[in-house]
């Protein structure tokens, strides 16, 4: 029997060995920046000299409890996350968030039934809440954010206890509104 001898060095078209090569390369290069991130970061629309804010105690206007103690929680926890300003107390901030919960609605979104209809119970229910804020600079006069409302809505369903899953869905609607003040405070120019 013969054995053939293969050639290691046999000629494979340059075209064909740089085309993959590029081809390798690139989809190296992509795996790496999946894999890792790209690193890339747009950075802060804020005014450059504002780096800090202090969130001032939240009124509440509304008939809902402990409201504004949720909101101003969401609010901080909110701005901590963007990142765009360090979180900051009332004395050495740049700016100080004030805002107010100016009402809060609950509506029935999916309603179900029990018992041929005898029994009535909503199964899913929408809050809506309306929270009216503005930015100072302390020691300025005038407002480096106007007074604005925004509203912000949030689905929740019933288990067993109502006024649980109603508290839940007072969270998530203020954890909404907070996120919509976080983006119209640090893009606000």
């Amino acid at each position: 029997m013969e054995t053939k001898k293969l050639n290691i060095c046999q000629r494979v078209p340059l075209r064909k060995t740089a085309a993959y090569l590029v081809i390798l390369g690139l989809l190296a290069g992509f795996s790496g920046l999946m894999l890792t991130g790209c690193g890339y970061h747009l950075g802060t629309f804020m005014h450059p000299q504002v780096k800090s804010i202090a969130i001032a105690p939240v009124v509440n206007d509304s008939t809902a409890y402990n409201v504004a103690a949720e909101m101003r929680g969401k609010l901080t926890e909110a701005f901590m996350r963007d990142g765009s300003l360090k979180v900051e107390n009332l004395r050495d901030a740049d700016c100080i968030l004030y805002a107010k919960v100016v009402n809060i609605a609950f509506a029935e979104v999916t309603e179900s039934s029990y018992d041929d209809d005898v029994v009535y119970r909503a199964a899913e229910w929408q809050v809506r809440i309306e929270v009216e804020f503005s930015v100072i600079i302390p020691g300025r006069e005038g407002h480096l954010i106007k007074p604005r409302t925004i509203t912000a809505n949030a689905n929740f369903q019933v288990q067993a206890d109502m006024d649980t899953n109603r508290r839940y869905g007072i969270q998530q609607a203020a954890w909404n509104a907070a996120n919509t003040i976080v983006e119209y405070t640090t893009e606000g120019w």
